[in-house]
Parts: structure tokens; C-alpha cells; sequence
């Protein structure tokens, strides 16, 4: 089953300028056409639109997501220098996870110094922020 371009645009939530932004960029691999010349995609394509944008949701450039598929893609020249990817991006992941761990333990503190009974005025959410 193939699908028209608005058809995949559709099912993976994005617009079809996107589709052919990932062509350009060869995230995504050139659809068949049919007899009328309309680009028609695969149920792949589906899955790697859907993978793309989920890794995008995650943090990932572009530009990263392109090196991934090539692991998935078996392409030597993508996967190239992938272990230093890898670490680079856990070592940048984990500093994400250490920020908002301190941040979390910050809103912790703050909601625990608020009762909910005062006013606005006397707000110690807001005079600590304010102070530090």
C-alpha cells in the first residue's frame, strides 16, 4: 500500500514541506512514483517520519538523527567515528538529567514553603525567588 505525500504528512503529524525537506536531506529515501507522478510512500517511510520526529522530540538535531539512521541504514560513512558520537551525546544526556534533577529538587523546596492559606503578598515562593 503507498500513500500520497498529504496522505504521510497526515499520519505522522507534520506538514508534507517537511516530507520533502527529509527527501532533500536524505533522512527519508525517494518514494516510487505512480503512473500520474505522484510520490507515493511505504509504511517505511511512515515508521522512519514517526522515528524522526520522536528523536527530535528528545533533543536530537538533525543533523544527529541523520548519523543514527545510518546504523540502521548499514552506510559506513555515517557510521563513521559513531562510538564518540554516542559518548558525546550520553555525557550531554546526562547533564540534561542532572539539571533537571536540581531543578525538580528546587520546585520541591519551593511548593513545601508555600501554604496554601496566604496571600499572594506574603508569598514565599516569590520572596525567595526574588532574593536568591
Amino acid at each position: 500500500m503507498g500513500y500520497r505525500i498529504s496522505e504521510l504528512a497526515t499520519l505522522c503529524d507534520v506538514n508534507k514541506e517537511t516530507i520533502r525537506y527529509y527527501e532533500r536531506k536524505h533522512l527519508i529515501p525517494e518514494p516510487c512514483r505512480n503512473n500520474s507522478g505522484y510520490r507515493m510512500y511505504s509504511d517505511f517511510s511512515v515508521k522512519r517520519v514517526k522515528f524522526i520526529k520522536r528523536m527530535q522530540e528528545l533533543g536530537f538535531s538533525l543533523e544527529e538523527i541523520h548519523k543514527l539512521l545510518g546504523v540502521v541504514d548499514k552506510d559506513d560513512i555515517r557510521c563513521k567515528d559513531m562510538y564518540e558520537f554516542v559518548a558525546i551525546k550520553e555525557m550531554e544526556i546526562e547533564k540534561k538529567i542532572n539539571d533537571l534533577s536540581r531543578i525538580q529538587h528546587l520546585l520541591i523546596d519551593l511548593k513545601e514553603r508555600c501554604p496554601s492559606t496566604k496571600d499572594l503578598h506574603e508569598c514565599p515562593i516569590i520572596e525567595t525567588l526574588i532574593v536568591e
